[in-house]
């Protein structure tokens, strides 16, 4: 018996899309568009005539494909009075479609073995399923079957409000973090959607109705809205086909970015105080950040990490350990399309105040003009990072969420490596170059909270 060699995939897949297009019209054609690299593995990138993209990443590892679905619409797409409808789809998604009834969608992936879930922040929807190889074809139909398929009717859009409105209720109005959370960000942004949280205020949930929800759909649930990222054991050719086939059909709704206000320069401290049920005080703090895109983004990064990770951090050593203020401290630099926030959190010990906090973190922060972080701190800060990243490329889903995030936010999957790189390269002076930058107090926003110790007893 001869062996006939495996054609290279990339032959293969071109040789199926010239039988897709053969005599089909520019408009239904199928592109293969230049390939990414993604670290060792290589991304084909393709377009439908709809303006779908794909990205497929193929890694035989194991007998797995990632199904993720990224929409590039999120609360920062939403229009006041209607804030929450973002995340209200990531419920409604998961009901009737013209082709299926309530339940059905949820109950065919788990018989076919799949892990699925969906998840809404300010700048995106993504929806994911984890399946054996062999179901692809049924993930494929069923995505589809949503994407331009969703049947809105009164009782489930209202069921759904009110598990949204529950959900709000424990996170936010009952929890003091959500609360806390929401507080600054409303306070940091006056005119950009980022001032309102993801899940809405709660009388715009309240108020939704099947017509808010009909528009919403129509305008940003459409092939060219949309990135389809497969990750795993992929034969590409076959996987082509199959989403040429349920996707192809669909019309692209010519949607277009909105144009969103510009925030205006913050030129003094904004600052707040709240009485929450919590035992402990706490101070949250806001400092005008740059978009994930941005040069000086992944300068941030580390400046989060070199301060807050891990016990031997520099503020969690000095404020938790030595002086015992705080029990806890924490920083973050948003991840968005447009500029955010560089957040600082820190909760008392032992009937502390908020205001020595924040006393406590200015002198630290004060201080790294005089006593800049060492090369020591910033590279194990550097090797948490970067151990992070390699460690979330273990799995077909995590190289499908990361490809899927740069492709949506950034705008290329090669974000993520080029971000990586960055992040490897960044010395001790350079964070103080961004720390001089952008922690300016005229530039910031301040939370303050004071335990409401009766509440919490009760």
């Amino acid at each position: 018996m001869v062996r006939v060699p495996m054609s290279d995939p990339t032959e293969r897949l071109q040789r199926a899309l010239e039988r897709l297009n053969h005599g089909r019209p520019a408009r239904r054609r199928v592109a293969l568009l230049e390939p990414f690299a993604f670290g060792p593995h290589r991304v084909e990138h393709l377009r439908l005539g709809n303006g779908l993209r794909v990205l497929c990443l193929v890694d035989p590892t194991a007998p797995v494909v990632s199904y993720n679905t990224w929409f590039r619409v999120g609360s920062r797409d939403e229009v006041e009075g209607k804030t929450g409808l973002a995340h209200l789809f990531e419920h409604l998604m998961f009901n009737e479609t013209r082709d299926l009834p309530a339940g059905r969608f949820d109950q065919l992936l788990e018989r076919a073995g799949a892990e699925t879930n969906a998840s809404t922040w300010y700048d995106w929807t993504h929806y994911y399923a984890n399946v054996p190889r062999d179901q692809l074809p049924l993930v494929v139909r069923l995505e589809a079957g949503r994407m331009a398929g969703l049947v809105l009717r009164e009782k489930p859009v209202a069921s759904e409000k009110e598990v949204v409105a529950n959900e709000r209720r424990y996170s936010v109005d009952d929890d003091p973090d959500g609360t806390v959370n929401e507080a600054l960000w409303a306070n940091a942004f006056t005119v950009h959607p980022y001032h309102h949280s993801t899940i809405g205020w709660m009388k715009d949930i309240l108020a939704f109705t099947v017509d808010d929800c009909r528009r919403f759909y129509r305008a940003f649930y459409a092939p060219d809205n949309a990135t389809v990222v497969l990750s795993g054991d992929l034969d590409l050719a076959r996987a082509v086909t199959l989403l040429d086939r349920h996707y192809g059909p669909l019309k692209a709704s010519g949607v277009r970015p909105r144009a969103l206000p510009e925030e205006p320069t913050q030129t003094e401290e904004r600052a707040l105080t709240l009485t929450l049920p919590t035992p402990s005080a706490r101070v949250a703090v806001g400092y005008k950040s740059p978009p994930y895109g941005h040069p000086d983004h992944p300068a941030l990064t580390v400046l989060c990490e070199a301060l807050t990770g891990g016990r031997s951090a520099r503020l969690y050593h000095r404020l938790v350990t030595v002086r015992e203020l705080a029990s806890d401290v924490g920083a973050w630099a948003s991840t968005f399309c447009d500029p955010g926030l560089l957040e600082f959190n820190l909760t008392a010990r032992d009937g502390g105040a908020s205001e020595a906090l924040l006393a406590a973190l200015d002198q630290e922060l004060d201080g790294l003009e005089r006593e800049p972080l060492t090369a020591d701190e910033v590279e194990r800060a550097v090797a948490r990072i970067e151990l992070g990243f390699y460690r979330s490329l273990e799995t077909a889903s995590g190289r499908a969420e990361i490809a899927g995030f740069a492709d949506t936010v950034a705008g290329s999957p090669t974000a993520a490596w080029e971000r990586l790189r960055a992040l490897t390269s960044i010395t001790a002076p350079r964070l103080q170059e961004a720390a001089r930058a952008y922690l300016l107090r005229e530039r910031r926003t301040v939370v303050h909270v004071r335990p409401n110790l009766a509440k919490v007893a009760s």
